[in-house]
């Protein structure tokens, strides 16, 4: 994982679109890590998540603040790791074979703004290693990604 880390470190820069450096992330994300079969973003605008740059199948294209993982993650402003999917209260199943996720954070001046979000098809699949990591990875866009070059509201209903 931290070669997954220093790679995305490379990646991701203060001088490149905000879409282009998540589309790059999310790509070496799905074809770095072992048995995941969904890694991306969602963004908040107009008070809801939007689908952002992704690699794996077809994706819910709105998620409302609050719901699901990944609307969860966000309105509470922490990482979630879901071991069994299927157990979490309200779970939106994008991908009927997901069995656990885990969804991060994003930040842009002091509030949340999105969330990096990772399916896998086994159960449990998400360490604490991998969580390390993927915090030190959403740091990392956090701070880099002039989310402010993108039209969106940033503003949320939270």
């Amino acid at each position: 994982m931290d070669e997954l880390v220093r790679t995305i470190d490379s990646l991701v820069g203060p001088d490149i679109h905000p879409l282009a450096n998540l589309a790059n992330v999310a790509a070496a994300l799905y074809t770095s890590l072992e048995r995941v079969n969904w890694a991306g973003f969602y963004l908040l605008d107009r008070g809801a998540l939007w689908l952002g740059p992704f690699q794996g199948k077809v994706a819910c294209t709105r998620i409302e603040v609050g719901k699901g993982v990944c609307g969860t993650a966000l309105a509470r402003d922490a990482v979630i790791v879901v071991p069994d999917v299927h157990a979490f209260p309200g779970h939106i199943a994008c991908d009927a074979a997901s069995c656990s996720e885990i969804v991060l954070p994003l930040r842009f001046g002091g509030r949340p703004v999105g969330v990096l979000d990772i399916d896998s098809p086994v159960p449990d699949r998400f360490s604490e290693a991998d969580r390390d990591a993927l915090t030190a990875i959403a740091a990392i866009i956090s701070e880099r990604c002039d989310f402010s070059q993108l039209s969106y509201d940033l503003r949320s209903t939270l």
